[in-house]
């Protein structure tokens, strides 16, 4: 089999596991559910129904946000990890998540109980601090190491704001932490409504930069002595996968790693040297989709009557992982 054919029977088998994850979760919870017959109902105009109200308003919004949320994350990654060519970066390493947890305090803050002030800060903020890295880097020479060191120094600006809010604003503390640890609990589809559109066109956007993000890979000089503009594909690269990040996060919270994790496992399933950037792409959106899902699942169901938010299991899933990555990548002395 060619490797065009065994690239597409992977990508099936991750569009097979996305499909099993969502109707797991349509299906399983605190309540047993037959998604077909309460989708039949509602088709027929029946809402009263527990099974019809069960699925349209808890269920759905949560399988729906899931998915979103885990294909922008998992392709944020792959894009950050392709622009600054480092196997080891996320969307938190260029400011990201500090930037939109600060944006969102201080919209909880000026904008007490108004609906929609805390997803549009988190939007921004993510926007707003991946533009200053960029223009702080681009002002000492846009290379991989000084984005990488913008970002952290943005980060701790950004995460030292953060903290001053909580002092001067407490009553923001209650829904702050929720969002710092992230999760679906309580999403409805009116939270996903501004967001999925942005993710889609970046997950088109993502797919239509794969080609230059190759040339990319072949290292900056290869890149430039076949005519590409090296610093202007990275922006790119990295302002689009702040749009999914951001988009992501406004209405998930900061779920951490997975912006990390599943675009290692795609690099590791297809083989990152002679596999194309699209379809590494078009992996991790589908396996991180599949996987965020599964993970709200098992978040739901694994301590039930009680629910843990998805971001604490993700964290446990995660940070032995990334532990692993980093013991594996250790050059002997």
């Amino acid at each position: 089999m060619t490797d065009r054919g065994k690239n597409a029977l992977k990508l099936g088998a991750m569009g097979l596991f996305l499909i099993c994850a969502a109707w797991l979760g349509l299906t399983l919870g605190s309540t047993a559910l037959n998604p077909a017959q309460a989708l039949a109902g509602l088709l027929q105009g029946d809402k009263s129904s527990a099974g019809s109200r069960i699925l349209l308003y808890v269920r759905l919004p949560r399988v729906c946000a899931s998915l979103l949320a885990g294909a922008a994350l998992a392709a944020s990654g792959m894009l950050i990890q392709g622009a600054l060519g480092n196997p080891l970066a996320a969307p938190n390493v260029i400011g990201v998540n500090a930037g939109a947890g600060f944006f969102t305090f201080l919209a909880m803050a000026a904008f007490p109980g108004v609906r929609g002030a805390a997803p549009t800060g988190a939007f921004l903020g993510a926007l707003a601090a991946t533009l200053i890295v960029y223009a702080v880097a681009a002002g000492a020479g846009a290379g991989k190491l000084t984005i990488i060191l913008a970002g952290v120094a943005v980060s701790s600006v950004f995460t030292a704001g953060v903290n001053g809010i909580k002092t001067f604003f407490p009553e923001t503390l209650y829904n702050g932490s929720t969002f710092l640890i992230g999760g679906f609990s309580g999403v409805s589809l009116a939270d996903i409504t501004p967001a999925w559109g942005m993710i889609l066109l970046g997950l088109v956007g993502a797919l239509l930069l794969g080609g230059q993000a190759d040339l990319l890979a072949l290292g900056e000089e290869t890149a430039r002595s076949l005519g590409q503009n090296t610093g202007l594909v990275r922006f790119l690269l990295i302002v689009t996968a702040c749009v999914l990040a951001g988009a992501a996060v406004s209405f998930s919270g900061l779920l951490s790693f997975v912006g990390l994790l599943v675009p290692h496992i795609v690099r590791r399933l297809f083989g990152e040297s002679r596999t194309s950037h699209r379809v590494m792409l078009a992996g991790a959106a589908l396996l991180g989709a599949g996987f965020v899902t599964l993970c709200d699942l098992l978040s739901r169901v694994l301590f039930a009557p009680y629910e843990i938010p998805v971001g604490i299991l993700l964290s446990f899933v995660g940070g032995p992982f990334f532990l692993t990555l980093i013991l594996k990548r250790r050059q002997p002395a």
